[in-house]
C-alpha cells in the first residue's frame, strides 16, 4: 500500500467496489492518498482583493439594500478555489461590511466568534453584551461566541470594516445556533469602554471569574498597538521572517485573544524583505499602512493600504516593504496549536 498512489483497479476489484457501494461502504485503499496527504492539500489558493474596488461595490450595495433588511450588509471575500462556500480559507470566513450614516445593523447573537478590523471611516460604534465602544481606523474588535451585538453609525460618512468569523470551524462540528434580539439595538447597561478600564490596564478585578474563553477586552485600539510596534522598531530587533510581529493577547491567561482565531499586527521597515516562510495556518492579511509586495508560492501580489490578501496553508511567502508597512492578520493557528497540529518552516532563518 502507498500513501501516494492508489492500487491498480482491476475489473474484479471494480465489481467489488460497486457491490459495497450500495451499502454505503468505501474501500479505504481507494481514497487513502486523498484523505491522508504527505503535505497540506486543499483547494484554497492565494488571492488579493483591492480595497478601492471593494469600496465601490459596497457603496453601490448601500443604495440597493438597507442594513436592517440585509441583517448584515456584507460582501463575502470568497477564495477563488472555494467559490460558493463563503470561505476565504478552508477554516475561516471573511467579509467587508458597510454601515451607512444613520443606520443600525440589528442586534443578534450566534455560536460563531467574530472579529472586526476597522478599515474606513470613523464615528460608528459596536455594542457587545450591553457595552458600546467607538470604532476608529485599525481597531481590532472582538464579538465573542454567544454575545449580543449590534452596530450603529451616527457619523456623516459610511463605515467599513472587515468581518472575520470561524463559520467553517463551527460548521464542521454542526454546532451553529443563532438568535435575533427583539430590539434593533440592545439595552446599554455599562459605560462606554467599561472593559478597557477593567481589563486593559495590566489589572483584573480582584474576584474576576472567567465567563468566556475569549478576551474580556473587546476593543484593542490601533493607536496603542501601533505605538508598541514603533517603539519596538527602535530596538532594532527584527525577526527575519516577520519583521516585528506581535500577537493580540487575552489578559486573563496571556494566550491568544480569541479561542478559534489568532490575530497579529506586524511592522515591516522600509526596504525590509522577509526570509521565505510557511506554516500550516492559512492566513488572511490586511494592509493597514504602506506599500509593498508579497510573493506566495512564486506568484507576486502588489499591495497598498487597505488591500486584503490570503496565504494558503504550507505555501511559502516572502513579504517586501516598499515603504514602511503594517499588516494585520488572522488565522486558525490557535486551533491547530490546541490540537498539536501547527507547524512552521523558517528555513535557516533565526531571530537576529
Amino acid at each position: 500500500m502507498s500513501l501516494i498512489e492508489k492500487p491498480v483497479e482491476t475489473a474484479e476489484r471494480a465489481k467489488f467496489y460497486d457491490k459495497i457501494d450500495g451499502g454505503s461502504y468505501t474501500a479505504l485503499w481507494t481514497v487513502l492518498s486523498s484523505i491522508i496527504t504527505p503535505e497540506p492539500k486543499s483547494a484554497c489558493v492565494s488571492h488579493l482583493w483591492h480595497f478601492d474596488e471593494a469600496k465601490s461595490y459596497l457603496l453601490e450595495a448601500g443604495g440597493l439594500i438597507t442594513a436592517k433588511e440585509a441583517e448584515r450588509r456584507v460582501l463575502v471575500l470568497e477564495n477563488p478555489g472555494l467559490r460558493g462556500q463563503s470561505r476565504i480559507t478552508t477554516s475561516l470566513y471573511a467579509g467587508l461590511q458597510i454601515v451607512m450614516p444613520g443606520e443600525v445593523a440589528p442586534a443578534h447573537r450566534h455560536s460563531q466568534s467574530a472579529l472586526r478590523f476597522v478599515m474606513d471611516g470613523s464615528g460608528a460604534h459596536t455594542a457587545v453584551d450591553g457595552e458600546r465602544t467607538n470604532l476608529g481606523f485599525g481597531d481590532f474588535v472582538i464579538t465573542p461566541a454567544g454575545a449580543w451585538h449590534d452596530h450603529g453609525n451616527h457619523s456623516s460618512e459610511p463605515m467599513i470594516w472587515l468581518d472575520g468569523l470561524d463559520i467553517p470551524i463551527v460548521s464542521v462540528f454542526d454546532a451553529s445556533f443563532a438568535e435575533e434580539h427583539h430590539e434593533d439595538e440592545q439595552p446599554i447597561t455599562r459605560q462606554t469602554d467599561d472593559t478597557k478600564w477593567r481589563f486593559a490596564s495590566n489589572m483584573l478585578p480582584v474576584d474576576y471569574e472567567r465567563a468566556r474563553l475569549s478576551s474580556p477586552i473587546f476593543n484593542y485600539p490601533y493607536a496603542r498597538s501601533r505605538e508598541a510596534l514603533e517603539n519596538l522598531k527602535k530596538q532594532g530587533e527584527l525577526d527575519p521572517c516577520h519583521g516585528i510581529k506581535m500577537r493580540y493577547v487575552n489578559p486573563v491567561d496571556g494566550g491568544w485573544a480569541m479561542p478559534t482565531m489568532s490575530t497579529c499586527l506586524q511592522l515591516l521597515p522600509k526596504g525590509f524583505k522577509t526570509h521565505p516562510y510557511r506554516s500550516t495556518d492559512a492566513t488572511v492579511f490586511v494592509v493597514t499602512e504602506g506599500k509593498g509586495r508579497s510573493t506566495i508560492a512564486g506568484k507576486t501580489y502588489e499591495w497598498a493600504p487597505k488591500d486584503i490578501f490570503v496565504v494558503p496553508s504550507w505555501k511559502t511567502v516572502v513579504h517586501e516593504a516598499e515603504s514602511e508597512a503594517v499588516l494585520f492578520s488572522y488565522s486558525d493557528r490557535v486551533c491547530q496549536e490546541k490540537l498539536g497540529l501547527w507547524r512552521e518552516d523558517r528555513g535557516n532563518a533565526v531571530p537576529l
